[in-house]
């Protein structure tokens, strides 16, 4: 099976873990905040720190952005559902901003009128999470204009982004934004088998994300609360924290493939660049990429509509699995699940994302894919797509 997203493991990975294996940290040592510097040095970002995946980093991002009970948190409907999920952990009410039909992002222009309704409502968003679907950055200059007359706050959720830009700006520089989520898990542009990464250019933010990755507890003095001179207190718990530490094991598999990153997000642009000439007379969409924009291509998308084939997107999907090709769906929109049409989310209540979930499929990419394998995919999918 040719796995649509797999993480490359090479053998200075394997030496870097081991140098940590044979350490005397295996966690809470000097390793995680090399990684942390060195993906902040590369984004641009004052501060970055490393967690144990990006939904909890989501999650610590929007505590530390003071989310809570009553306020409401927008995303967009085309995500994995920790997007959403990380409002609900601190009490909010979440709503979505329906997609773009050309860059699958949030449409600002749907997040304009969303905003207008909701001044008058009085329910205007607390903290606005668009998502960079599969690589490609949202229009963030736009989305922070918006949050200067709204008054929201940002999160950048750019699991699927390291590696990518917009007008030359990497993405988690925190140029437009409050806060940047990456990921990396082994699917992702580079992995620490499970983790993640918030990065921001806010001292105090940084300060609150540190404590809440770490059960909330401070070895600052001059946050800490007084206590008795005879008494040893080498630490405090002020706030109510999590253990979302990331490993030094991890950090080492994270900060050893920070060295290939520009390599791998190449490759990726490579695959995809063939893809699109190779796919460009068959009966099916490719995805546009804005000029400005410099995707790390996490996937690489297509899309089986009804008015260019008879093929359904259920019948390539068994066809490509049936021929040995793992292919998978990105994404089944978040308030189509079961939990939040509970909370009263409705079938088109977001037509784009629900179209584009009806054509969308993701085909392999991967720095691993070789080329022979990619002719494969583009044979077998014009077998399926020609007859």
């Amino acid at each position: 099976m040719i796995p649509y997203g797999r993480q490359e493991i090479t053998e200075a990975d394997i030496a870097e873990i081991e140098k940590v294996l044979r350490s005397d940290f295996l966690t809470q040592g000097p390793i995680v905040p090399k990684f942390e510097q060195s993906v902040a040095d590369y984004c641009g970002a004052f501060h970055a720190i490393a967690v144990n995946s990006a939904t909890s980093a989501l999650h610590i991002a929007c505590l530390a952005l003071d989310l809570g009970p009553g306020d409401w948190l927008w995303t967009s409907p085309n995500t994995f559902v920790a997007s959403a999920n990380c409002g609900r952990y601190c009490g909010a009410n979440i709503d979505f901003i329906d997609i773009d039909a050309k860059t699958y992002n949030i449409s600002v222009d749907a997040l304009s009128d969303k905003l207008i309704q909701a001044e008058k409502s009085g329910k205007l968003p607390k903290i606005v999470v668009p998502v960079h679907f599969a690589g490609q950055p949202c229009d963030m200059p736009a989305i922070r204009d918006l949050s200067k007359r709204y008054g929201f706050k940002i999160i950048e959720d750019a699991s699927h982004a390291i590696g990518s830009s917009y007008n030359q700006i990497k993405v988690g520089s925190c140029t437009h934004s409050d806060i940047t989520v990456f990921s990396f898990h082994p699917v992702k542009i580079i992995t620490t088998a499970e983790g993640g990464m918030a990065l921001t250019n806010d001292k105090d933010v940084a300060d609150k994300i540190y404590r809440l990755r770490t059960h909330g507890i401070t070895n600052d003095e001059i946050k800490m609360e007084e206590r008795p001179k005879d008494e040893i207190w080498n630490y405090q718990q002020i706030d109510l924290g999590f253990n979302y530490r990331m490993n030094d094991i991890q950090a080492a598999l994270g900060l050893s493939q920070m060295k290939r990153l520009d390599k791998y997000v190449k490759r990726r642009q490579e695959i995809a660049k063939h893809y699109d000439n190779a796919l460009k007379k068959l009966p099916l969409v490719t995805p546009w990429q804005s000029p400005s924009n410099y995707s790390s291509y996490h996937l690489y998308t297509i899309l089986i509509k009804k008015n260019l084939t008879q093929k359904t997107q259920r019948q390539v999907y068994d066809e490509l699995i049936k021929k040995n090709i793992g292919i998978n769906l990105h994404y089944i929109p978040v308030h189509r699940q079961p939990y939040y049409e509970n909370l009263g989310f409705k079938k088109n209540n977001f037509p784009q994302a629900e179209n584009f979930h009806r054509e969308v499929l993701s085909i392999p990419i991967h720095p691993s894919l070789k080329e022979e394998q990619q002719s494969y995919v583009i044979e077998t999918l014009k077998g399926i797509l020609i007859k």
